[in-house]
Formats: C-alpha cells, sequence, structure tokens
C-alpha cells in the first residue's frame, strides 16, 4: 500500500524531513509506505480565506494524478483540509484530511473537544470546517498561544517553552471550558504531541498520524469516499492547475 502525504509548502529535504517526524515508523502495518511531497508552491501562514484559496489549489495539483501515479490514499499534511473536496471529487481512491479525522475522533473519545492552536488568526478555519462537518455543538471552545507559526522549523529551539504555553492553554480548555478532549490545532504542532499527552488528563489528538492511520483502515477495509457526495468532473482540466506559477518562476507545464 501506498500513501502519499502532501506537504503544503515547497520546503527542502530539510523542511521535509522536519514534517514527516510526526508519523512514528512504527505506526503503519507491514506493506505501507509513505512518501511525503511537496507542493510546488503555497501561501505563507493561511491567515485568510484569500490565501486558503491558494492553498487549496496547490494542494489540489500535488494530489490530482496521485491514482495515475499508483497510490492507494492521499493524506494533505495540514488541518485545514486544503484540497481535500476538490481532490475527493478528482479521485476515486481515498482523500483523507487530518482535521476531519482528528474532530470526528474527538466525538468518538469523548462529549466536547477543544482545539488548541498557535495564535487566533486561524479561528477562521476550524469554524468553516466544524460547520461543515456538522460539529460545531461539539467544540467546547478553540484556545491559542498567539505565537505565530513557523511552518518550517516548527518548534525547534524553543521546544519547552511552546509546549508549556500549549498545556497551559489545554487545561483551562478542560477546567474552564469543559473539553474532556483536546485536539493539536495544527501538523506544524506534532512536536508537543507526546508532551500534551504526558501532561493532561484527557485524550490528546495528533491529528497527522491519526489521518494517516486512519487513510490505511480505509484502504484495507475496500473502502473509499462516495462519488454521489463527490461527483467527478465531466472534464477533466488539470493542465489548468498545472499552469500555476511554482516556488521557481516556472510552471509544471513548462517543465512537464
Amino acid at each position: 500500500m501506498r500513501i502519499k502525504y502532501i506537504i503544503p509548502f515547497p520546503f527542502d529535504d530539510a523542511g521535509v524531513k522536519a514534517r514527516a517526524a510526526q508519523v512514528p515508523d512504527d505506526l503503519l502495518g507491514p506493506g505501507v509506505t509513505i512518501d511525503f511531497v511537496p507542493v510546488r508552491n503555497s501561501c505563507f501562514l493561511l491567515d485568510s480565506y484569500y490565501e486558503s484559496i491558494l492553498f487549496d489549489a496547490y494542494v489540489a495539483e500535488a494530489g490530482l494524478q496521485a491514482e495515475d501515479e499508483g497510490y492507494d490514499a492521499v493524506v494533505m499534511d495540514t488541518v485545514s483540509d486544503s484540497g481535500l473536496q476538490i481532490l475527493r471529487s478528482r479521485l476515486t481512491i481515498p482523500v483523507i484530511g487530518p482535521g476531519q479525522v482528528a474532530f470526528h475522533l474527538a466525538g468518538l473519545l469523548g462529549q466536547k473537544f477543544s482545539v488548541i492552536t498557535m495564535w487566533d488568526t486561524w479561528r477562521f478555519f476550524y469554524r468553516k470546517l466544524f460547520k461543515e462537518y456538522g460539529l460545531t455543538e461539539n467544540v467546547a471552545s478553540i484556545r491559542a498561544v498567539n505565537i505565530p507559526p513557523d511552518v518550517e522549523a516548527l518548534f525547534a529551539g524553543k521546544e519547552e517553552e511552546m509546549y508549556e504555553k500549549l498545556a497551559a492553554e489545554a487545561m483551562k480548555a478542560i477546567e474552564s471550558d469543559g473539553a474532556d478532549v483536546i485536539v493539536i490545532g495544527s501538523t506544524t504542532m506534532h512536536q508537543a504531541a507526546s508532551y500534551l499527552t504526558e501532561h493532561l488528563p484527557v485524550p490528546v489528538i495528533n491529528p497527522g498520524p491519526a489521518a494517516v492511520a486512519f487513510a490505511e483502515t480505509i484502504v484495507r477495509l475496500g473502502l473509499s469516499h462516495s462519488k454521489v457526495a463527490y461527483p467527478s468532473p465531466g472534464t477533466i482540466q488539470d493542465e489548468k492547475f498545472f499552469s500555476m506559477i511554482g516556488a521557481d518562476g516556472g510552471t509544471r507545464t513548462a517543465a512537464g
């Protein structure tokens, strides 16, 4: 089984390695391989609906040919689930979003969950997803430490400080907001998962690994998303995505 894991920034090998570290070597069953593939271009910090359309477009571009490339499933490395609906429409293999998996898993493990994130700016896409997934009533709160994220370096050099701040916000969510499950609000925050799990009295969901594990399960069950819910396009127009400008100033069409 092959899973394509789309990293939504045009990182070099070091950046890809930092994002790939969130998936433990022993998480998946035998015969399962994951290719960590960065997009050609992206937005900066997903700070608005304006930027979110760029996120969607470049994640989608990276996944459009996944089925033809021999992959059995696609996962995007972002809790925003950017490109999810586009790729579910284009592909028949399972396309799995970390946000959707984490939020629904939280509903299975408890009654109310809180999202602990880096900054309040991201609230707009959490609220959008809660509404789309019908989970608004299951959300206790969204709490942020209000430190702009570093999507490439992550927590490097400030691990303990970040872990403590995130744990403090999570405890407020539990004690003041009524949360009985905590969801880490971004795959850029995956390094805090072990610390939060150790220091909090409730389940902590790390979205990236949860999505990858769920993708494996879905493939093994022989399931995929409904093509009634996500109808295939009548006309394939991938070349329009491939004509978008990459971080290197060129287009995928020109490179091909």
